[in-house]
């Protein structure tokens, strides 16, 4: 039994998202919070699994109360942001909050409940989180707010013509800390992160602040220029294609029988059509398995491959699926991927 805690300082939205968690038996409410200064009583009392958490509250917001959660009782948190268009759910990732979901219709509303399925499926990964990675992740200091490195020119000519990664939950600060640490190469880069349509353009635009590196959410037709980053547009597919002596990023709409959209297994398998041995694929943390069937196809083609180990993986779950194919060369932690990365583009 998972052992949840709900924070909101709306009556309508505790009851509601309260209901919606105990309709799977696998889950107990065992307290609700009206403010951040309230589930700080509720937390020593009770010690949930995990919270919900509304962002914006009186008294103590959400992001103080993560702070203090984070230093005195690491616990799994899942942000719930209020608007579409809201920027502060990645500074609640940046301290600590494991995944987000995003309210229909703001703060109160009727439609809450569309949020039901996709919640409790966030609440349930709960078993596979490893809070250790996430206060590493915090001390090792991934910082909102920094201001952006001066302009890099790209190096020179590489043995790599394209990276492509692919993520899911813990994905948002591990993609920022590894851009921040890798140099800005001569080829470009693509990924794959599991997120909601808009908070992918939020997200690209974010890191494209805090890194040297161009970064957008990708167009259909975008041509993939060196030194940028294209990140795949929430709710829909990129891949990639040849044009000519370059390479372009299609977008389009994903098929019924899609599990993920964006899709790891979709982008690492037209890439690696695309580049063949020229291409390094990454596996970050996140929940399932996607990535891990393409990714015996980038190996069949001669293309590097690379995944996040346990030691500091939110979730290893994507990871250590595509390890259990065989078809990984390297497992690292995060914080030496992106020197990996360059090693294999100077070979």
């Amino acid at each position: 039994m998972i052992k949840a805690l709900v924070v909101d300082d709306s009556a309508y939205n505790r009851v509601t998202i309260s209901r919606m968690l105990e309709s799977d038996s696998r889950i107990a409410v065992v307290a609700t919070a009206v403010n951040g200064e309230d589930a700080i009583k509720q937390v020593m009392r009770h010690q949930p699994d995990v919270i919900t958490l509304d962002l914006e509250m009186p008294v103590m917001d959400g992001f103080s109360f993560l702070r203090w959660l984070m230093k005195n009782r690491p616990t799994a948190v899942i942000a719930v942001s209020s608007r579409a268009s809201d920027k502060s759910v990645f500074k609640a990732l940046d301290l600590g909050a494991i995944d987000f979901i995003a309210k229909p219709g703001g703060r109160v509303s009727p439609r809450l409940e569309e949020i039901q399925r996709d919640l409790i499926a966030k609440v349930l990964q709960v078993a596979e989180v490893r809070l250790e990675n996430v206060r590493k992740r915090i001390e090792e200091g991934v910082e909102a707010g920094l201001s952006r490195p001066g302009p890099a020119e790209a190096g020179p000519p590489t043995a790599i013509d394209l990276v492509a990664i692919g993520c899911s939950t813990g994905g948002p600060p591990a993609l920022q800390a590894l851009f921040e640490k890798l140099p800005r190469l001569s080829i470009p880069v693509v990924v794959a992160q599991h997120m909601p349509a808009t908070f992918t353009r939020l997200f690209a635009e974010r890191v494209d602040k805090l890194t040297q590196f161009d970064v957008k959410e990708a167009s259909d037709g975008d041509r993939l220029e060196r030194g940028s980053v294209y990140v795949a547009p929430g709710g829909m597919q990129m891949e990639v294609q040849r044009d000519g002596d370059g390479l372009c990023a299609r977008i389009i709409p994903p098929d019924a029988k899609d599990l993920y959209a964006p899709s790891v297994d979709r982008l690492f398998e037209t890439a690696s059509l695309s580049c063949g041995e020229r291409l390094v694929a990454v596996v970050l943390t996140g929940m399932g398995d996607d990535g891990a069937g393409a990714i015996r196809r980038v190996r069949e083609r001669g293309g590097k491959t690379i995944a996040e180990s346990s030691d500091t993986a939110i979730i290893f779950g994507m990871p250590n699926q595509a390890i259990k194919t065989g078809a990984v060369d390297q497992v690292l932690p995060l914080n030496q991927i992106a020197g990996a990365i360059e090693r294999l583009c100077n070979v």
